[in-house]
């Protein structure tokens, strides 16, 4: 495996020139979740406490179904487009954002779902299993958009296979990034619009590394 000097200077040897389309996919990307979660958020905060308590959990009940239905395939396409950045060179970032999470939409939403009842069902038993889990089921983004022929409980248990000795690896990546959180909280939040693209593409190398980490080894057995 790579340090994670590695994967953050291919994510930026990735982002040179294509910085201004990185950061509009952002924009696209936080302002369309914004609006899909606005109205059981204002509801629910009591923002219009005169609102009857069933509208509030019939909007909650419809932001769920949406969360599932929309925004689930729209944060595969997020994870993906930054991938084929990086992976082929790809440039379309905005346009990518909804093709890679809606091409295949029944399949990746059931892996999505999935996956969130798996990890569910982990934190009943204590946080901590759920977050280990959380890591093992991290690459199954990018496994539903690569592997399409995969059912959703076969993607999840490859990304498991694939995550095997490497959950802390992909942690650590993450942590990596604090600094820069911090210094963009400074700037009111600002600053995330870069940071994002940033970490999702050094995500992107991460996963690369272990997919080709793990067909070597399989290719060995």
């Amino acid at each position: 495996m790579k340090s994670n000097q590695d994967y953050k200077n291919a994510a930026l040897e990735a982002l040179r020139g294509n910085w201004p389309v990185a950061v509009i996919t952002v924009i696209v990307y936080m302002a369309i979740v914004s609006v899909c979660s606005a109205p059981s958020s204002i509801l629910g905060n009591g923002f219009l406490p005169f609102v009857p308590e069933w509208v509030v959990a019939g909007t909650s009940g419809a932001s769920l179904l949406l969360t599932v239905l929309f925004l689930a395939p729209l944060q595969v396409g997020y994870y993906n487009t930054f991938n084929r950045l990086y992976q082929e060179g790809n440039t379309d970032v905005v346009s990518n954002l909804f093709t890679s999470g809606f091409r295949n939409w029944g399949h990746i939403v059931g892996g999505q779902l999935l996956m969130a009842v798996y990890i569910f069902l982990w934190c009943l038993l204590l946080i901590v299993p759920g977050i280990v889990k959380a890591y093992s089921y991290a690459m199954t983004p990018y496994i539903l958009v690569d592997r399409p022929e995969l059912s959703a409980n076969e993607a999840i248990s490859l990304s498991c296979r694939m995550m095997k000795g490497y959950k802390f690896d992909l942690f650590y990546l993450q942590l990596s990034f604090i600094g820069w959180a911090l210094l963009c909280v400074v700037t009111l939040g600002i600053g995330f619009l870069w940071l994002s693209p940033y970490m999702m593409t050094a995500q992107a190398a991460f996963y690369q590394d272990v997919k080709a980490d793990y067909e070597m080894q399989s290719v060995r057995a």
